[in-house]
C-alpha cells in the first residue's frame, strides 16, 4: 500500500491535516472513500457495534447513510502523541421521518506507519434537535 500523508509521528499541525482529511471524506458519504484510510484490517468500535476490516466499514457506513439522512460533520482537535489522535466531533443529520438530531462524541485513532488508520473507538450520544437549532448547515 502507498503511503497515506501526513505520517506520524505526528505534529499538532499534521494531526490537524489528517482530522480535516477525515471530516471531508467523511461529508462526501462515500463508503468507499471512506474506508481507504483505513487499515485492511482495521478495528473499530463505533457506539455498541465492533468492526473488523474495510467490508465491513463500508457495509456499516451503506447502512448509517441510509438512515442518517442530509448528514454534516465537524471534527476538532482534541490531543495528540506519536501515532495516535485523540478527536471531538459533531454531526446533524435527519431521519426518515423528519426529525433532526446532533450526535456529539469523541474518537481515539491510532495510525499505522504508513498513515492508515488501525484503530477507531468512538462514543457518540445524539440529542433530538428542532430544525431551527441546526449549527452545521
Amino acid at each position: 500500500m502507498e503511503p497515506r500523508n501526513p505520517l506520524p509521528p505526528f505534529t499538532e499541525e499534521t494531526a490537524k491535516q489528517k482530522i480535516q482529511m477525515a471530516e471531508d471524506a467523511w461529508n462526501s458519504k462515500d463508503p468507499v472513500r471512506v474506508s481507504q484510510a483505513y487499515t485492511i484490517d482495521s478495528e473499530w468500535r463505533n457506539r455498541n457495534q465492533f468492526l473488523k476490516g474495510r467490508d465491513e466499514i463500508v457495509s456499516f457506513l451503506n447502512a448509517k447513510w441510509k438512515k442518517e439522512l442530509k448528514y454534516k460533520l465537524k471534527k476538532e482537535y482534541w490531543a495528540h502523541t506519536n501515532n495516535r489522535i485523540a478527536v471531538r466531533f459533531e454531526y446533524e443529520y435527519q431521519n426518515s421521518s423528519g426529525q433532526w438530531f446532533r450526535a456529539y462524541g469523541n474518537e481515539n485513532w491510532e495510525f499505522d506507519e504508513l498513515g492508515y488508520m488501525a484503530k477507531r473507538y468512538a462514543s457518540i450520544n445524539d440529542l433530538e434537535i428542532s430544525e431551527s437549532e441546526r449549527k452545521l448547515v
